[in-house]
């Protein structure tokens, strides 16, 4: 059984893979933009940012190094306290052509595990995410089968980056679970789940509990919700025993109806809501200690 930790940490995921401009004019996309949305929600109270970068022409995801550098050097140059989680999420995507499944149709940014971590090597951020998923993502499949995992978690290990875990269904802590045991990945774990994705886990108290007590006990996780779960979530996973994330990547409103205007107006609003619960939000140097990073 867990109780509320004494301390958690908030992040923030500022701008994500999948949402769109045509969601919310709100949505940051440009290198200045996600910066200060990240050095905004800092002053709220995130000790953690999520990162993913965009096009600046187009505001569709992008995987160049150089918006990523831009990123970090803007936010770099006005906080040096902010933990820095960067993703590799992307490159994992599958599209079957139409008429013939085997091959790749219009949309597929399946590559090189490697390559979908090199900005990683480049960058060094504390953290990087590591998604554990092979599934169904809309009309298009995600694929991180085990051997691929095994190399991008080399990849980071190798550039002394702690991974946080995505785990988006019961069989992703399985795989994660063998990593550990066969050294791939080193305790204590960093792990989220990701609730409200078609065809993973279904947001629910039960899921949340569900997944929690399938973890070493010694693990860190943070239950994130999408849409309209976004805040009721924050609320369950600090009452989980977990810490908390919000941001735009995971969900465009603020409350019914009303788009939020800013990452920062979120990380305040999910803040208030834990705070009023009881909960205590560690700063950037206490969640380092949390986490197991270098002070």
């Amino acid at each position: 059984m867990r109780s509320p930790l004494p301390k958690i940490f908030i992040t923030c995921a500022v701008t994500g893979n999948l949402t769109t401009p045509d969601q919310t004019p709100h949505l940051p996309i440009t290198p200045e933009q996600i910066a200060d949305a990240c050095l905004g929600a800092a002053e709220m109270g995130a000790a953690i940012t999520h990162i993913h970068v965009r096009d600046p022409k187009t505001g569709h995801p992008s995987m160049e190094l150089e918006y990523y550098q831009d990123v970090v050097a803007r936010i770099r140059a006005k906080n040096s306290d902010l933990i820095l989680n960067i993703t590799t999420g992307p490159g994992g995507r599958f599209v079957p052509d139409h008429d013939e499944p085997k091959r790749f149709g219009p949309g597929t940014t399946l590559m090189n595990p490697e390559a979908r971590a090199a900005h990683i090597t480049a960058l060094k951020p504390e953290i990087c995410t590591l998604d554990l998923n092979t599934m169904n993502s809309g009309k298009q499949v995600v694929i991180n089968t085990p051997g691929n995992v095994r190399r991008m978690a080399k990849v980071i290990n190798d550039a002394g980056v702690k991974p946080e875990i995505e785990l988006f269904d019961s069989g992703d802590i399985a795989l994660m679970l063998d990593l550990v045991t066969d050294g791939t990945l080193k305790g204590p774990l960093l792990t989220s789940f990701v609730m409200g994705v078609p065809y993973g886990f279904q947001p629910s108290p039960e899921s949340v509990i569900y997944a929690r007590n399938l973890l070493p006990m010694d693990a860190q996780f943070t239950a994130i919700a999408i849409g309209r779960n976004a805040f009721p979530y924050a609320a369950l996973s600090y009452l989980s025993g977990g810490h908390v994330r919000v941001g735009i990547e995971d969900g465009v409103y603020l409350s019914r109806g009303v788009l939020a205007e800013t990452n920062a107006l979120m990380v305040e609003k999910a803040r208030r809501i834990v705070e009023d619960l009881g909960a205590q939000i560690a700063t950037p140097r206490e969640a380092r200690e949390i986490i197991g990073l270098k002070v």
